[in-house]
């Protein structure tokens, strides 16, 4: 079935009185999206910001009058509308398409992400099975990839493994599977601990060798390995609780780092690891080292 779409150029201030408006006269469907490519990293807590010029997309059923809902939208606003246009959108097989676009993937030499719906590339290879859901990480992301093969070029084997910001699992899951002994989990939200356990339960992960705690319920014990995939902000603000995290001699890898701020991050760590090189990757990078 088409669809007749509405689009609304916005500033974030009118985007509260044209959603409200856009469902008033009867749409299905309303949603922000960007304009101009313009990124928003490290919003503030409990925040939903919006970008400086933001398009708002309403979908309406294909017989909808779209001169009829712009009359409504002037009425209820009693404003002139901003820029907008309308136009009938075929339909598609939104979850097929979806479906299409997550294909396995390999990272290193020994690890795939394998969503459910297709057969794994290499059946003895170390196969993770993971969906895209709610929860960060599902291996597309340019900083999960950096974490991911680092873990692929690791001797886990035995090694115990603390995934900080653990979100869908993917890290701690993956290290399990490349043969590390235990992978605790922490997350300050709750669902992505759910993610974590429903993941770590389709890959036969057991809960025992797989804990997950709330940041306030973690247990304070050093582990071999630390891996935590956040963003640059909390990393430089957590390094000493992080470093107190790793055994001497641990490793430490860090992504969720913006190339322009792999420096700050880096130095927040120099005095109790011996870092590596920086890894970038299409302007993200990845910081590793060893506890001194």
């Amino acid at each position: 079935m088409p669809w007749l779409q509405v689009r609304l150029a916005i500033s974030p201030e009118q985007a509260e009185t044209y959603e409200d408006a856009l469902l008033e006269v009867g749409a299905v469907s309303v949603t922000f999206m960007d304009a101009e490519d313009q990124p928003i990293f490290e919003p503030e807590l409990n925040t939903t910001p919006l970008w400086s010029h933001t398009h708002l997309l309403a979908l309406f059923e294909a017989d909808t009058d779209a001169e009829l809902v712009l009359a409504h939208l002037r009425l209820l606003t009693d404003a002139e509308l901003p820029e907008h246009m309308h136009e009938v959108i075929a339909d598609q097989d939104w979850e097929r398409s979806w479906m299409d676009n997550f294909q396995p993937m390999r990272f290193g030499q020994r690890l795939w992400i394998v969503p459910s719906w297709h057969a794994a590339p290499e059946p003895d290879a170390v196969n993770l099975l993971l969906d895209p859901g709610l929860a960060f990480g599902t291996g597309t992301h340019p900083t999960t990839a950096l974490c991911l093969e680092w873990l692929d070029g690791q001797d886990l084997k035995g090694y115990e493994v603390l995934d900080f910001g653990c979100g869908s699992g993917i890290l701690a899951i993956a290290a399990l599977l490349l043969g590390a002994k235990t992978a605790v989990g922490t997350d300050i939200d709750v669902q992505a601990l759910e993610a974590s356990r429903d993941n770590a339960g389709r890959n036969n992960i057991a809960a025992e060798s797989f804990p997950l705690y709330l940041p306030e319920d973690l247990p304070q014990q050093p582990a071999d390995v630390l891996v935590a995939n956040i963003l640059a902000g909390p990393l430089v603000s957590l390094a000493p609780q992080l470093a107190t995290l790793v055994k001497s001699g641990g490793s430490l890898a860090l992504s969720g780092i913006l190339a322009e701020q792999g420096e700050e991050v880096a130095a927040a760590y120099a005095e109790t690891f011996d870092l590596d090189p920086i890894a970038n990757r299409d302007g993200w990078v990845r910081i590793t080292g060893r506890r001194r």
